[in-house]
């Protein structure tokens, strides 16, 4: 296989860095921020967040895929004139999606917050946060005419800019609003505003950058022949019949975080449970449970972006051989992260939780062990929905997704409401949301591309060596913390040696053989590495 076929592992891996690089500095800002606002503010920050996502995603979430599956189809078709058209008619729909979206949000923040998810405090946030739409509706046209033209470096600065910014005024801005407005019947609202205020700059930092990077392109190619290309209308009309299967996948597979939210305000709240006590918890779920699982799961997000347009140029050009292999390649590189990632997780729920939030809670770390395996799962059914998407079957990804939240829904509801699990119903429900869609995607791919994804060295090698990562990580930190007491130390200590661990063995076990490594991001030198220290 030659480098032009290998650059979508490249330019993914690329987006992939960038995705960590923001979900760490997330995950970073999140640390002072909690500590800020406290669970109950950080519940109002994440309610807020549920309703501006749905929001983001049935207006223009999906315009960086769509753009890009377009553009990439465009240019691998022989039109190259339609790539500009694609970009403006992309334009054109997130200015009107987004700003009636935005719209929506503003004048209807508090019948939302109040009636669906019983949180009247989170309506300050959540209007705080509504223009930030419009400014990511036109943003993500930007990032996928670059992503339809294979090159994710713009996406992936713009991406870190965006965090950064988010961090630093979100952090400010929290302190500044909970003093400031301290006299408040609800300073946690506020306090929870001043975060989402972040959210909105982040963008628009984000924004500002890629408009001077699109500024830039455009003078350099505004006096060549576009070539050969369609009418108008005939390139809305691809991109309407593009956008709107991606629009309801990714609103039904992203709506259980909502449902959830609203779920348990509405029945917990019957229950005799005050607005506080659901925030908290509430809080201790979305902002310290789900963020640190969401971590890894950025891969498979940036991964699967970088890959729906280099599959549509291979299928386009009737390369099925290289679809299968681009198929194989991103969910095993997927899966060689996420498994360990959720062992690691699970071993060391209480040290990580205590070391990023001060939080030594029994319940808080028993819902990281319980729901690690969502890193897996959520990570895989991100990949085979770009897969799905990338062969033209998103009308099946909807399908899976309606599937699994129905299935979800019941299941929340029998553990809230009747078993009386409390949060605990909400991270079950989590894992097996993913769980099912990972499956119903895993046979239709299967089906549609006549294709059968390798288990042992994708699935079970990884598990198996992870398992002795995972025994070797519980048992240093133990170790080095009953030698001296220090639990940042002792995860300074076992966690470098669980990845040491963790390398050596996915080597050892040929779970990684010398052709599949080459194919990786760096993958000559770690082919080096392992030659020099007699790995390989």
């Amino acid at each position: 296989m030659g480098k032009k076929n290998d650059n979508y592992l490249v330019q993914g891996s690329i987006l992939a860095a960038a995705g960590i690089i923001v979900r760490l500095i997330g995950l970073f800002y999140k640390v002072p921020m909690t500590r800020i606002l406290g669970d109950e503010g950080i519940g109002y920050y994440n309610t807020a967040y549920e309703i501006y996502n749905i929001g983001l995603i049935l207006s223009s979430y999906s315009l960086p895929l769509a753009v890009s599956k377009q553009i990439a189809l465009s240019r691998s078709g022989k039109r190259p004139g339609d790539v500009k058209r694609v970009f403006d008619c992309g334009i054109a729909f997130g200015v009107i999606t987004g700003g009636v979206m935005t719209a929506v949000l503003l004048a209807g923040a508090d019948l939302i917050a109040s009636l669906l998810f019983q949180s009247p405090g989170s309506a300050l946030p959540l209007r705080v946060m509504a223009p930030t739409i419009l400014v990511f509706a036109v943003m993500g046209v930007f990032r996928g005419f670059f992503q339809g033209r294979g090159n994710m470096i713009p996406t992936s600065v713009s991406q870190i800019i965006e965090q950064v910014v988010h961090a630093g005024v979100s952090i400010w801005a929290s302190y500044d609003f909970m003093n400031r407005f301290a006299d408040k019947p609800n300073p946690a609202s506020y306090g929870a505003a001043g975060g989402t205020l972040g959210t909105f700059v982040g963008a628009l930092a984000a924004f500002l950058f890629l408009a001077a990077m699109m500024a830039l392109y455009s003078r350099g190619r505004r006096r060549r022949d576009p070539g050969r290309c369609s009418s108008y209308k005939r390139v809305a009309l691809a991109l309407f019949l593009t956008v709107v299967p991606i629009i309801l996948s990714q609103t039904v597979y992203q709506l259980s975080g909502t449902v959830d939210n609203s779920m348990f305000g509405i029945i917990m709240g019957g229950k005799g449970f005050a607005e506080k006590e659901r925030m908290e918890l509430l809080g201790i779920y979305s902002g310290k449970y789900r963020l640190l699982t969401n971590v890894p799961v950025a891969i498979a997000t940036s991964l699967g972006a970088s890959m729906i347009p280099s599959i549509v140029t291979s299928k386009t050009t009737k390369k099925y051989g290289e679809v299968r292999r681009k198929i194989y390649m991103t969910i095993k590189f997927n899966m060689l992260i996420a498994i360990p990632c959720a062992v690691g997780m699970g071993v060391l729920a209480s040290p990580i939780l205590q070391l990023l939030f001060g939080d030594s809670r029994e319940m808080s770390a028993r819902l990281l062990m319980m729901g690690a395996s969502a890193v897996v799962f959520f990570s895989l059914s991100t990949v085979t929905n770009a897969v799905l998407q990338g062969i033209d079957l998103m009308a099946k990804s909807v399908t899976h997704s309606a599937i699994s939240l129905a299935i979800h829904v019941v299941l929340v509801y029998v553990m809230l409401d009747l078993l009386e699990w409390g949060v605990y119903g909400l991270v079950v429900g989590n894992v097996t949301f993913a769980l099912v869609v990972c499956v119903l995607n895993w046979v239709s791919i299967g089906t549609a591309m006549r294709y059968r994804q390798e288990v042992i060295s994708t699935f079970v090698k990884p598990l198996l060596v992870s398992v002795v990562m995972g025994v070797v990580a519980f048992g240093a930190y133990h170790l080095v913390h009953f030698l001296i007491h220090s639990n940042t130390v002792a995860l300074l200590i076992s966690v470098p040696l669980a990845m040491v661990v963790y390398g050596v063995g996915i080597v050892v076990t040929g779970t990684v053989r010398k052709k599949e490594l080459m194919e990786m991001p760096m993958g000559s030198r770690l082919y080096r590495l392992c030659r020099k220290v007699h790995l390989m």
